[in-house]
């Protein structure tokens, strides 16, 4: 069984449906990218797969154990959230937060386990550091040591490059990866085709039509040419 099974799924607003009969699946320590238009879905399906928003229809199952408050999720940045006067460590405890169950107060593993992923993503040294005083690149390394306090199994990320120069996004590139080597299942958002070509196992495209495959099948696609080719244009 997938760790993730999309049947006939169904997205929208006020029952009006801006995305309709979506199927895939996602395996075990895959690394599946999303692409896309704008206005095509992307963030609307991964905010259903979180069940932060309700399917207009069809169903999202998940297999292989997988629970709902074992998916970790680096949400896009607003300017509100770049501003937010906590410390690092602070932040990254937070993520503990689905682990606490009945408990009122985070313990000792939890507290932990915020250590290692601070020390996993090399933001240890600014435990004490206001967040909001941060580059766009820490910041977005603090959110992902976040993000995995709450998960060993998979990482939902919505555009986690955005705003950053390259060097900063090649970086953060390297490390995603690294950590689907890791075995962490990864289901990205990004508007980097390059990238997506470069890192992901499988594509899945939203728009007026939709794709899902591999990145071999993809550029083999009349869809995936298309989008590629106006891509390269639009740089």
């Amino acid at each position: 069984m997938s760790l993730l099974t999309v049947n006939n799924l169904t997205l929208g607003y006020n029952s009006t449906p801006i995305l309709s009969n979506l199927n895939f699946e996602v395996e075990e320590g895959d690394y599946l990218c999303i692409v896309g238009e704008n206005g095509s879905g992307k963030s609307t399906l991964m905010k259903t797969l979180l069940h932060l928003q309700k399917p207009l229809g069809g169903s999202i199952v998940f297999g292989k154990g997988l629970k709902q408050n074992e998916i970790g999720y680096l949400p896009q940045q607003t300017d509100i959230q770049k501003d937010f006067p906590a410390s690092v460590y602070e932040i990254v405890l937070s993520g503990c937060q689905s682990r606490l169950g009945w408990r009122l107060f985070y313990n000792k593993e939890d507290k932990e386990l915020a250590k290692k992923n601070m020390e996993r993503m090399n933001v240890l040294s600014l435990a004490k550091r206001c967040f909001r005083e941060l580059s766009g690149g820490q910041q977005q390394r603090v959110l992902l040591a976040r993000a995995l306090c709450s998960t060993q199994k998979v990482l939902l990320l919505d555009e986690p490059i955005s705003g950053l120069d390259p060097k900063v996004t090649a970086e953060m590139y390297e490390l995603i990866s690294k950590l689907n080597e890791e075995g962490i299942t990864i289901i990205v958002i990004s508007h980097d085709i390059g990238a997506a070509l470069t890192y992901s196992k499988h594509i899945l495209h939203l728009g007026k039509e939709t794709f899902f495959g591999t990145k071999k099948e993809y550029l083999s696609s009349s869809l995936g040419k298309l989008f590629v080719g106006q891509s390269k244009e639009g740089e």
